[in-house]
């Protein structure tokens, strides 16, 4: 079974125990810890953001423009080539300055000369593979849109 430190933090106190730690500990106790894994690979700056709305991209077949609230006060215009990815869905959202975990810095960019100020992710994109990935992920994202809190 695979349990997350977050999820077990809401139950017990864990506090001064790294994930590692905590697992050996369990182990001693009796509680068998096979493997510790840091789900994070290097992210940084990839917040939960909501998809407001999603229109075609004026210029380009298989580009869409989303407008995204993730929580920064005001709403992130994204150029997206995920077609999964509609109204109403949470998504991952690197913003501005976001690294990934294959190096790739995120800026402001212009696509088909639309404005894009960040990346919605695919799990893949991440460094995640489909299952450990959350429900409604938004996948097969193009890159061409174009860390860790909250996600």
């Amino acid at each position: 079974m695979k349990v997350s430190y977050q999820w077990l933090s809401q139950y017990v106190d864990v506090s001064g125990n790294t994930a590692s730690e905590l697992g050996e500990k369990l182990t001693r106790g009796g509680i068998e810890v096979d493997i510790v894994e840091n789900r994070n690979k290097g992210v940084e700056k990839v917040v939960v953001g909501f998809v407001k709305s999603r229109e075609k991209h004026p210029d380009a077949d298989k580009l869409s423009v989303c407008i995204v609230d993730a929580g920064l006060g005001e709403d992130l215009q994204i150029v997206c080539g995920a077609k999964n990815v509609a109204a109403g869905q949470k998504v991952p959202v690197a913003l501005v300055g976001a690294k990934a975990p294959d190096g790739l810095v995120i800026k402001r960019a212009k696509l088909r000369g639309v404005e894009s100020q960040g990346m919605i992710c695919s799990a893949k994109e991440l460094g995640l593979n489909d299952k450990s990935a959350a429900e409604g992920d938004s996948g097969g994202h193009s890159r061409s849109a174009g860390g860790y809190q909250g996600w």
